[in-house]
């Protein structure tokens, strides 16, 4: 396979983005034996407004040995309901969710795609995408133009990749996260545990994830309801003992989640992590989502950039868009429903979660990785459960 290492020259795979999905699609594809040129608008490292959690599932998508401090890990849960009836519950298996920077995880995960063989040119934007015969051109802020047998997009939900391709969101929520710095017996109180409180929104929850003299603390809430979302986060803030402080960094960004029928490639051009729409729809849980397909699209970018003929093209697109449908898309389905209940009934889940044990309890086996949102819902514990607080007739 080519390995060029100049912007004009036909490379095997072009990755359009370093985050989760971009740098594990860069290293897969490298790892495959493709030229891989990984393309990043930003300077590496380069902050994400994110939680920065890693459930079970994100942590099985990791590379081994991976360079990325883990800042805290979680023994327990508070969760709350709009500050009252606050509940902490211990958590109890052998993974534990870990708690990093997003930009030390990216940098880490960009790292190990060079090391794959990738070479990483940030600070390049992408302006267009042009689909030619065999290939496509990538054309960038500064007029370059770099040919590519297979491209992957792992831009971000509002990316030039996504568009390309023609992503469609069915739900588009507001974050609204700060970093700030805690002292010593603050960082105490916090360490090993983790903040989930709903909110006074439809939908809406505020978090705060430990990272040891830093905590990480945010609110979402559905599009639209921009000065009542801040209105919560001002709230959500002085709730907890945060408000007062000087945030290190104080962002916020649109989540997305694909409509289940929009689609995941166009000719020679993928679509993975946020830039695809894949995103929890309840929990907004992304990093997991972005591994995985990252993983899966750098397998399909390979065989993409390898395809000499229709048959194989269409093979390679049909075999990454069923992997992708067939478990992130269900995921996402099974976590829609539980979205639907949450948003009518923030109160029951509550309940569900703090009253019932082993409802808990199949929760904590997902934040470990144990089991799976689809799993969790069809089990009669949760289902007894669940229409015990009237989420079934």
């Amino acid at each position: 396979m080519s390995t060029d290492r100049i912007g004009g020259q036909l490379w095997d795979v072009v990755v359009v983005g370093a985050g989760p999905a971009g740098a594990t699609a860069a290293r897969v594809a490298a790892e495959a034996g493709c030229g891989v040129l990984l393309l990043e608008r930003a300077a590496v490292p380069r902050y994400k407004t994110c939680g920065g959690g890693l459930i079970g599932c994100s942590q099985a998508f990791l590379p081994a040995g991976l360079g990325v401090t883990v800042r805290d890990e979680i023994d327990s849960v508070t969760f709350g309901l709009r500050g009252r009836r606050e509940r902490t519950v211990g958590c109890t298996t052998a993974v534990r969710c870990k708690m990093v920077f997003r930009d030390e995880l990216d940098a880490a995960l960009t790292k190990a795609a060079a090391e794959a063989g990738a070479l990483v040119r940030d600070r390049t934007a992408v302006a267009a995408l042009e689909d030619g015969a065999g290939e496509v051109v990538v054309r960038t802020g500064e007029g370059e133009r770099i040919r590519a047998r297979a491209v992957v997009g792992a831009d971000g939900s509002a990316g030039r990749v996504s568009r390309h391709v023609g992503v469609c969101c069915e739900q588009v929520d507001l974050a609204l996260e700060v970093e700030v710095p805690v002292d010593p017996r603050d960082a105490a109180k916090w360490r090993g545990r983790m903040l989930m409180e709903w909110g006074p929104l439809p939908g809406s929850f505020g978090w705060v994830f430990p990272k040891g003299d830093i905590c990480t603390a945010g609110v979402v809430a559905a599009r639209g309801q921009g000065d009542a979302t801040r209105a919560y986060m001002r709230e959500f803030l002085e709730r907890h003992g945060l408000a007062h402080l000087t945030p290190l960094h104080d962002t916020g960004h649109l989540t997305k989640c694909r409509r289940p029928d929009s689609p995941l490639a166009r000719g020679r051009t993928i679509v993975a992590g946020d830039a695809a729409g894949l995103c929890d729809p309840w929990s907004r849980e992304g990093i997991s989502f972005a591994l995985r397909s990252g993983a899966w699209a750098g397998v399909a970018a390979a065989e993409i950039a390898r395809a000499g003929h229709p048959v194989d093209l269409e093979r390679a697109r049909a075999t990454y868009s069923d992997a992708v449908r067939s478990t992130l898309g269900v995921e996402m389905l099974a976590s829609r429903k539980v979205m639907n209940v949450f948003t009518k009934r923030p109160g029951g889940v509550h309940t569900a979660l703090t009253a019932f044990p082993p409802v808990w309890r199949r929760v904590d086996a997902y934040l470990g990785g144990e089991t799976t949102i689809p799993a969790l819902l069809g089990t009669p514990i949760a289902r007894a459960a669940f229409k015990a607080v009237g989420f079934f007739a």
